[in-house]
């Protein structure tokens, strides 16, 4: 394996073959300037990739492995993680094309956990298909947060917006009684972390959104925010992170006011991510914060109506091995900092 220490080595799981997975990774590296940045590893099989980029009429070369000390800095590499075919139907939701899509994942899972790749970027999986008994975990999140230490947090980030979420994949019915002190605790303590450490943010601002509406109208419209978010956020900011709320969700981005801050925490999935998706127009990234290793993923799913076509817009995905590389170089220097402070101020 012939790597230069600059070159960081991108592992990326294949996702449901059946979906645009492939189709956003392959044009991803379409533009070559792109191995100039990192070595792509991509958790598959080499015949398979071969066949769906002379389906999509993609202008790339693949260069197969059978083990990660065989990448070639360079070249688009995918590692052979099965060798027998598979009978793909673009478009169509199938369960044994999901159990592809866990085993690619859960590879790629294996050698960053191991210090074969240095960061991992995830193409979208179908939480349906992928059930199983040796894998029932809602998607990439839950998995992660088994195998890797920490504690894992969905953060949304494009350029300055950047939204985590204090639950996420929660029925709605359910979210209220998931608002508990140390949940709220831990989550704000791993975005603050997250802020410093990967974006290089001295001392983050952080809003966090209120679940009714109008943020309970002082408990005439639910008391959630009156019984345990304020007194909440009040500690937490008396220990010295600067959190701010909770405030009104219904015009807090409309209003610009989101601008204000380093992060925003919503209550609930779709409060958060609503308003994100529609500001990102496309280009956000889904970062775990919280573990001791890197993952990212576009924001966006399988898009199984539009597989097979050609039209798939793979911005976001490029933009999900930009984030993991910046945020793999940021974590770098925050390490050489901690270890070393005089060093650094040396410089």
């Amino acid at each position: 394996m012939t790597k230069k220490t600059e070159n960081i080595f991108v592992g990326i799981s294949i996702g449901d073959l059946n979906g645009i997975g492939s189709e956003v990774i392959l044009k991803s590296f379409e533009d070559t300037r792109m191995l100039e940045l990192c070595t792509p590893i991509i958790f598959a099989n080499v015949k398979i990739l071969s066949f769906l980029k002379k389906q999509l009429s993609l202008n790339v070369n693949l260069h197969g492995i059978d083990k990660i000390d065989q990448a070639i800095v360079g070249k688009i590499n995918v590692l052979n993680v099965w060798r027998e075919g598979v009978n793909l139907e673009l478009g169509k939701e199938d369960e044994n094309v999901g159990k592809y899509a866990v085993r690619s994942f859960v590879a790629a899972t294996k050698a960053l956990k191991e210090g074969l790749v240095d960061v991992l970027v995830t193409a979208p999986m179908s939480k349906s298909n992928i059930q199983s008994e040796e894998f029932s975990f809602p998607g990439h999140t839950d998995y992660l947060n088994q195998e890797l230490e920490g504690d894992a947090l969905m953060f949304m980030v494009q350029d300055n917006l950047r939204v985590g979420l204090l639950t996420d994949h929660v029925p709605i019915n359910e979210v209220a009684k998931h608002l508990k002190e140390q949940l709220i605790r831990n989550k704000i303590k791993t975005i603050n972390q997250s802020l410093i450490q990967d974006f290089g943010i001295n001392k983050p601002k952080i809003a966090v959104l209120g679940l009714n509406p109008h943020s309970g109208d002082n408990g005439v419209i639910g008391n959630e925010e009156e019984k345990v978010l304020k007194p909440a956020l009040k500690k937490i900011f008396e220990e010295g992170i600067l959190v701010f709320g909770p405030f009104s969700a219904d015009g807090f981005f409309g209003s610009g006011q989101y601008e204000k801050y380093d992060a925003v925490i919503a209550t609930y999935h779709d409060q958060g991510l609503i308003p994100f998706k529609t500001l990102s127009f496309g280009k956000g990234v889904n970062y775990t914060a919280g573990l001791n290793k890197i993952r990212t993923s576009p924001d966006h799913g399988t898009g199984f109506d539009i597989a097979g076509k050609g039209i798939a817009d793979h911005s976001s995905f490029t933009e999900a091995i930009y984030a993991a590389i910046d945020i793999f170089k940021s974590r770098n220097e925050y390490n050489v900092m901690v270890s070393n402070p005089l060093k650094v101020k040396e410089k």
